[in-house]
């Protein structure tokens, strides 16, 4: 029996991009109507907010608070909003975590340490602190290839204790290792990679945190509808029409794309912060070409 109890963020999830205007700046008013947009038309549950997606990278404390502030004055009111508050300092990540309770966010997105490369029980404890800081509910970010080392099952299976540790979004491609989390744990489980959705729904995942989701999520939103209520192959239909999408927005870093297709459907203009740059034109004309194709 699939279970259709409701995850801790809903299904369907998408990490948000950051909207900045022609001098660098965050253009706020393309935030609110961006994050309208991927609630009300796009069906998403959740949102998160200063993720890889939303180039958090090169955001500041400030501007991520501000962002957060505007997103959850848009949306807040039925949509959960995620803060993304992982670095590679626990201190920081704590003081992020604050600053993102004291904003109005509903849960925090915490990625592995990176590129120190800490062990795992350093990880564990990263974590652990991180959750200790606020009462609002967790998220670990699971992607190897970006941080470097991944969250090992153990260590899975040890943090999932904590209280306000819920949910995993997982972009590890490890779907046996994740299930056997599931099996031994109360984690809710997203997919971080729009193409493995259907994969990890089939061994009991929650759901998806997308990024081609600012165009699929309605199609999306479907495919889970579909497989929940027993229809497996009315959801592989549905996933292999937009499986072109969810693997063609990785054609180059994601966001570079997002903002592309966002621009051409009538979003503001591709403006990226360095080291990301805009999508060639031909890159933007590929994924555009993508999405027409999928009717979207």
């Amino acid at each position: 029996m699939i279970s259709t109890a409701t995850p801790p963020f809903g299904r369907l999830v998408t990490a948000m991009v950051t909207p900045f205007a022609a001098d660098g700046s965050i253009d706020h008013a393309e935030a609110e109507k961006l994050a309208t947009h991927l609630v009300d038309v796009q069906r998403n549950d959740a949102l998160v907010v200063s993720g890889t997606t939303g180039e958090a990278p090169t955001t500041t404390d400030d501007e991520k608070d501000a962002l957060l502030h505007t997103v959850v004055g848009a949306v807040g009111d039925r949509a959960r909003i995620i803060a993304g508050v992982g670095t590679f300092d626990t201190a920081h990540s704590i003081d992020l975590a604050r600053r993102a309770a004291a904003a109005g966010a509903d849960g925090l997105l915490v990625v592995t340490p990176y590129y120190s490369r800490p062990p795992q029980d350093a990880i564990a404890a990263h974590f652990l602190s991180v959750a200790d800081a606020t009462d609002l509910p967790v998220v670990l970010y699971d992607i190897p290839h970006r941080s470097g080392v991944p969250i090992e099952t153990s260590t899975l299976l040890r943090v999932a204790e904590h209280p306000h540790i819920v949910a995993v979004k997982d972009a590890k491609g490890q779907p046996a290792a994740s299930a056997q989390v599931m099996a031994e744990t109360d984690l809710a489980y997203y997919a971080g990679d729009d193409a493995m959705l259907l994969p990890l729904l089939a061994i009991g995942g929650a759901g998806v945190v997308g990024t081609s989701t600012h165009f699929t999520g309605v199609a999306t939103a479907g495919i889970i509808d579909a497989f929940l209520t027993g229809d497996p192959a009315g959801a592989l239909a549905r996933f292999r029409a937009v499986l072109p999408v969810y693997s063609g927005v990785f054609a180059t870093q994601g966001c570079m794309l997002v903002k592309a297709g966002l621009a051409a459907r009538g979003f503001a203009p591709a403006v990226l912060r360095p080291p990301l740059l805009a999508a060639t034109a031909e890159q933007a004309a590929a994924f555009v070409a993508i999405l027409d194709a999928a009717g979207l």
